[in-house]
């Protein structure tokens, strides 16, 4: 069984940085497309930026050169560095894996309906 655990969530002011990381277990497929989403309160969830097997990443305008998507074979981890953050970056983080052939040449677009999911980690930024 798979399994998605999210950790490195919490409350910073605008401009700070966080580290989510997401520990990975129960798989042995080592071709996947991994990612992180994010829902705000009263909005759809949306996907934040994604990794594929071949170290292929993606993601949203709304982030690009802000936030840092990596994977850590060795530690089964999945991480995302987040910089200059913004108010507007608030929400619920949730990683998510698949490791299906489709996933993984859907992966550059973020694709919501991946098969795995974590249970979230809330992000808070203030003004």
């Amino acid at each position: 069984q798979v399994q998605l655990v999210e950790f490195g969530g919490g409350s910073v002011q605008a401009g700070g940085s966080l580290r989510l990381s997401c520990a990975a277990s129960g798989y042995t497929d080592s071709r996947y497309c991994m990612g992180w989403f994010r829902q705000a309160p009263g909005k759809e969830r949306e996907g934040v930026a994604a990794i594929d097997s071949d170290g292929t990443t993606s993601y949203i305008d709304s982030v690009e050169g802000r936030f840092t998507i990596s994977r850590d074979n060795a530690k089964n981890s999945l991480d995302l560095q987040m910089n200059s953050l913004k108010p507007e970056d608030t929400a619920m983080y949730y990683c998510a894996a698949d490791f299906t052939f489709v996933s993984r040449l859907r992966c550059r677009y973020i694709p919501l309906d991946l098969g795995y999911w974590g249970q979230g980690t809330q992000v808070t930024v203030s003004s």
